[in-house]
C-alpha cells in the first residue's frame, strides 16, 4: 500500500481526494453509499452569513462532456452550520474544508473570524462564484480586489487560508500572486467557467439565470493548464480541480503541480467517484514502484 498522505498548507489530509464544494454538500446523502472517512477531505457547500435560498430554477442544465449550474449559493447559514452540520461533520474522521463566500470584504471577515474558533481544518475562500451578483466573482476577476478580500479573511482568522480562484479573467497567475502576498496559505483552482446554452424551440437561455458556471469533463484541459501555470508562479500549494473524473485525471492534474485534488460535476453521474479515485492512486503507485502519491506532484517535464 501506498503512502496516499498530502500536506497543504501544514493541513495532512489522509489522501489527496476532496469533494469540492457545492457538489458534495455536507456528505448527508454521500454516506449512503460509503463511508466519509475513506474521504481525505470535505469541502463543504459554500457558507454565507445568512441563509440563501440561491437562484431561481431552472438552475443546472446537462451540457455535452459537463453540466452548467446556476445555484447561486443556496445554503443554510452560518448559525445553521455551526450548530447542525458541522457537528456531524466532525465525527466523521475526515479533514473538514469551510468553504465560505461573502458580498463584502468585511463579510468574508466576519465568516472567517466565526469559524477561528470551531475545529474546522481549513478555511476556503470563495472568490470565484459566478452565479451571485455581489461577491463570489466580482472578487476574483481583479488583483486589487481579490488582495483586498484575501486581507481581510486573513486578518480575521489563524486558520489555514486557501483561496478558489476564477479561471474567468485574463491572468490566473496574476490574481494567485495577488492573494499570495496578502497571506494565502494554499490556492484552489478552478471554478467554473462561465457559460450559455440556449432553448431553440422557446428562444430563451436554458438557465434562468441566463448564464452559468460550466464544469465537468469538457472543462478539464483548461484545468490542467491553469494549475500547471499557477503551480510554476506562486510558492504557496495548489489544489486543481475542474472536470477530475478518474484516477487517471487526478495523477494529470498532480503532475501538472496540484498537491491534492477536488472532484465535482463528477459526482453527479457517479457518486462513487472519489473512492474509486482513492483505490485507483493506490494501484497505480503500486504498479508503478511510487512509495507516496506526493513523488508526482509537479513532475511534468515540458518540451
Amino acid at each position: 500500500m501506498a503512502d496516499l498522505r498530502v500536506n497543504v498548507a501544514g493541513v495532512e489530509f489522509k489522501n489527496p481526494v476532496i469533494p469540492a464544494s457545492g457538489a458534495f454538500g455536507y456528505g448527508r446523502e454521500y454516506e449512503k453509499f460509503y463511508p466519509l472517512s475513506k474521504l481525505g477531505g470535505i469541502a463543504i457547500k459554500g457558507t454565507t452569513l445568512e441563509p440563501r435560498q440561491g437562484n431561481p430554477g431552472p438552475r443546472v442544465a446537462e451540457t455535452p462532456s459537463g453540466m452548467l449550474n446556476s445555484v447561486g449559493l443556496q445554503n443554510g447559514g452560518l448559525k445553521k452550520f455551526l450548530e447542525y452540520e458541522l457537528p456531524n461533520l466532525l465525527t466523521k474522521d475526515t479533514r473538514i474544508v469551510a468553504n465560505i463566500a461573502g458580498a463584502t470584504a468585511e463579510e468574508c471577515g466576519e465568516l472567517a473570524k466565526a469559524l477561528d474558533d470551531t475545529a474546522v481544518d481549513m478555511i476556503e475562500l470563495n472568490i470565484s462564484c459566478p452565479n451571485v451578483k455581489q461577491g463570489g466573482a466580482a472578487f476574483g476577476t481583479r488583483c486589487e480586489s481579490a488582495a483586498a478580500v484575501t486581507a481581510s479573511v486573513r486578518k480575521a482568522t489563524s486558520k489555514p487560508l486557501m483561496v478558489k480562484l476564477s479561471p474567468n479573467v485574463t491572468s490566473i497567475v496574476d490574481i494567485a500572486k495577488a492573494v499570495e502576498s496578502e497571506g494565502a496559505d494554499a490556492v484552489s483552482l478552478i471554478n467554473t467557467l462561465l457559460g450559455m446554452r440556449i432553448d431553440i424551440k422557446s428562444r430563451r437561455p436554458v438557465l434562468k439565470n441566463n448564464v452559468g458556471g460550466l464544469s465537468g469533463p469538457a472543462v478539464f484541459p483548461i484545468a490542467v493548464r491553469m494549475v500547471w501555470q499557477v503551480t510554476n508562479a506562486v510558492n504557496i500549494p495548489v489544489v486543481g480541480m475542474g472536470g477530475i473524473a478518474t484516477w487517471e485525471d487526478a495523477v494529470e492534474m498532480m503532475m501538472a503541480g496540484a498537491s491534492a485534488i477536488q472532484i465535482g460535476a463528477a459526482l453527479f453521474s457517479n457518486p462513487y467517484a472519489p473512492v474509486e479515485i482513492v483505490e485507483g492512486l493506490n494501484k497505480y503507485c503500486d504498479d508503478n514502484g511510487i512509495k507516496s502519491i506526493s513523488e508526482i506532484v509537479g513532475t511534468v517535464q515540458p518540451w
